[in-house]
């Protein structure tokens, strides 16, 4: 992810602050906060691969469970920027530490749930502390490492995310197989707290360079490069998770494959994400919109192609290979173009990004489950693949940064 390093030397004026920490310290928190985005994405996401065994025990639909992720994705949307701005005076080992503890908390609360409301609840308190960890996590990053490391680490931190789509979500389901939907909520809740207690212990104090006021985020918006990513990663991601959302019923119903199965291709899926990721992460530094072209253009196409499997899991794991590449590598182009968009603004780009991207995932399943439960579950994947190609339009017409090496 070479790109991010370059964008990094140019726009990471908090590493000139790095506290006084040996090498070895500072990349093991790196590692450390890469842990709590792995955990907080994984968190999140855990629904997805549950969704049936969580609809029977409730006694809701599929559509109505769907809302699990919805809840969660717009509590976080809603918490990155009021987060990042209301405890922009405190250390941040402090805030990252109390965000991790909502988490378990989150993750205990939904485990315990007698009815679908206290999942409600449980799933609220998730959005909480993952809205916040995203926000802050690469901001943290490169304040550990010296400055001419600053992209490596935030390469670290956000490769969290990728391999929670390869870890974390498939043993999620696999341990919900084995041992039950609350079980696998519960893993989620002590893994939390097991990353809590390293970033208590491998963070240093981390005072605040400087506030970031909640009218300084949102000012970006006003950027024309970033108002067009902001278009970019709306329309892209929830057509993403109107269908990705579902995909256990929709491999279910339309490649007959058995609850076993669905583990094995969402790991197929999170394997190829992280391939996405990469590839992405060489092109985008050269071309941002091309990069984002092709993602929309393949997510898209791939998508739509589900609607033909006929019962077939090969073809439903080449089509989730080709899949897990397109969307493995929309986090790291995203973050590229944002970064790019507003090279002095860092923590509050990061901020808005996690605010519409959570609220991305919030509206695809809530639209995902509407027209699963009215239409059908093959209508999300018509939805999914329209949203993608507006996605792409959007990428071939609106205003796109300059490729980050030329920033400098």
């Amino acid at each position: 992810m070479t790109q991010v390093h370059d964008v990094a030397k140019t726009v990471s004026p908090q590493a000139s602050s790095m506290p006084e920490l040996s090498t070895l310290r500072g990349w093991l928190g790196v590692c450390a906060v890469a842990a709590g985005t792995f955990t907080v994405v994984t968190a999140e996401m855990l629904p997805v691969g549950l969704l049936t065994p969580i609809s029977a025990a409730l006694r809701v639909t599929e559509g109505t469970a769907g809302l699990a992720l919805t809840v969660t994705g717009l509590v976080a949307a809603v918490a990155a920027p009021l987060l990042t701005s209301g405890f922009g005076r405190f250390d941040r080992r402090w805030v990252v530490c109390a965000l991790l503890a909502v988490l378990v908390l989150g993750n205990l609360a939904a485990a315990w749930s007698p009815v679908f409301a206290v999942l409600v609840v449980g799933r609220v308190l998730v959005g909480i502390g993952m809205g916040g960890v995203w926000a802050m996590a690469a901001a943290v990053a490169v304040r550990l490492v010296p400055p001419e490391s600053a992209g490596t680490a935030t390469s670290v931190v956000f490769s969290g995310v990728a391999i929670a789509s390869v870890l974390g979500i498939p043993a999620g389901t696999f341990l919900g197989a084995l041992a039950g939907w609350r079980i696998a909520f519960v893993a989620a809740g002590l893994l939390a707290l097991l990353v809590l207690l390293m970033l208590a212990a491998l963070l240093p104090n981390l005072p605040a360079d400087r506030a970031v006021s909640l009218h300084g985020v949102l000012r970006l918006s006003g950027n024309p490069r970033v108002r067009t990513g902001l278009f970019i990663v709306a329309f892209l991601v929830t057509g993403h998770f109107a269908a990705y959302t579902y995909i256990r019923p929709i491999l279910e119903d339309l490649a007959h494959a058995h609850p076993a199965m669905i583990g094995a291709l969402l790991l197929i899926y999170g394997i190829a994400g992280i391939l996405g990721n990469f590839v992405a992460g060489n092109y985008v530094v050269r071309a941002p919109r091309g990069t984002l072209l092709i993602i929309s253009a393949v997510l898209s196409a791939s998508v739509l192609a589900l609607l033909a499997i006929s019962g077939s899991l090969i073809v439903a794991a080449l089509l989730m290979v080709v899949w897990g590449l397109a969307y493995g590598g929309v986090s790291v182009s995203s973050l590229t173009w944002f970064v790019a968009s507003a090279p002095s603004h860092r923590e509050a780009a990061s901020a808005l990004l996690t605010t519409v991207f959570n609220a991305a995932i919030a509206f695809g399943a809530l639209l995902g489950g509407l027209l699963a439960d009215r239409l059908g579950i093959t209508a999300v994947l018509w939805l999914g693949g329209a949203l993608a190609g507006a996605a792409l339009l959007i990428t071939a017409f609106g205003r796109a940064p300059k490729a980050p090496r030329a920033i400098a």
